[in-house]
């Protein structure tokens, strides 16, 4: 098992590894770098319609397709991570090194565990948790990007994005939850094929009942620890105001016949940035770094991709809206207010 996940978690890290760089080198001043990384990158307003791959590409709507793989899959993460963070018991003292919201009301300095059949340590457990936490968060963060890219986003119908970025969203979704849980994920996936494997031999008959009680599902995520908590304000406080730049550029398109017709955006952090909903998405994930703790490098990684990759997509969108607008407003910065 301990071989299983050494690999597993390698394999996510190189594959992090391999998004980032490119773009790393990118904007270090190659030209030719930085030309065939928005070729294959390139999305809407600054994809590269005059390059001779320009003809690998699909309807930019299809971004509604990594919101339904990116619910499907962590959906079903979560439900089992749940079911196994269950299984092996429910935390009910944290230690000072996990002093979290019950800890502190009730003074308690140390870590026990109740019903813990598999036998396993306390601080396995608590790992396995906050996986179940940090995957509920991104349950949350998908459900709301998918509902946008259905209900909010008037795609013009001549909005394009290259193949590869296609694919490469898909990774994304998918490596992304698997980075969120990589510590317990290969055990996870162990005791759901055992389910599957007792399910087949046995029938639905012959199965153990469950017995479901539902506070035992959710205590332990409130006995979790002030940096998931911290964490999760960090979250949704991005989350909030991605969701408020989304339908300040959802309702700019209200009409679809008008959907061509770029304009200004204005209000809340488009104010100080051209791109705020990336800026938002920086912010979304730093509160999953925090809220893993940041003792994890496939975390962190994963968050290092989603800041290059956004940084450089709204470096190339704040040029492009200056070269497009001649009264846009200049002290606006790309992502980051006062610094880029």
């Amino acid at each position: 098992m301990i071989t299983m996940n050494i690999k597993f978690v390698g394999l996510l890290r190189l594959a992090w590894l391999a998004g980032i760089f490119p773009i790393l080198i990118a904007f270090s001043g190659i030209k030719f770098m930085h030309h065939t990384l928005l070729v294959f990158a390139g999305r809407g307003k600054i994809i590269q319609s005059s390059s001779r791959f320009s003809k690998f590409t699909v309807p930019q709507k299809f971004f509604s397709h990594f919101y339904v793989v990116a619910m499907v899959w962590t959906s079903l993460l979560l439900l089992i991570t749940w079911a196994y963070a269950h299984k092996l018991g429910s935390l009910v003292f944290e230690s000072t090194s996990y002093s979290g919201i019950t800890s502190f009301l009730i003074g308690g300095s140390h870590i026990s565990s109740i019903e813990n059949p598999l036998s396993t340590s306390p601080e396995h457990n608590h790992r396995v948790w906050r996986s179940v936490f940090l995957l509920l968060l991104m349950e949350i963060q998908v459900f709301r990007r998918l509902y946008e890219s259905l209900c909010v986003f008037n795609y013009s119908s001549t909005a394009r994005m290259h193949v590869f970025g296609y694919l490469t969203g898909l990774f994304f979704y998918t490596a992304a939850p698997l980075s969120l849980c990589c510590d317990c994920a290969p055990e996870v996936f162990t005791y759901a094929t055992n389910l599957l494997a007792e399910f087949i031999v046995k029938g639905k008959n012959h199965m153990s009942p469950a017995d479901i009680q539902w506070v035992e599902y959710v205590r332990p995520l409130l006995t979790l620890g002030w940096c998931q908590w911290v964490g999760a304000v960090i979250f949704f406080w991005g989350w909030l105001h991605q969701r408020r730049c989304h339908l300040i550029l959802g309702n700019l398109r209200e009409v679809k016949e008008q959907a061509d017709d770029y304009q200004i955006p204005h209000g809340d952090w488009f104010e100080l940035v051209s791109s705020p909903h990336y800026l938002a998405e920086m912010v979304i994930y730093a509160g999953l770094l925090v809220a893993s703790g940041g003792s994890d490098l496939t975390v962190w990684l994963l968050f290092a991709f989603v800041v290059t990759n956004l940084s450089f997509a709204a470096a190339e969108t704040h040029r492009w809206y200056h070269r497009k607008f001649d009264n846009y407003p200049s002290d606006r910065y790309a992502i980051i207010p006062f610094m880029y």
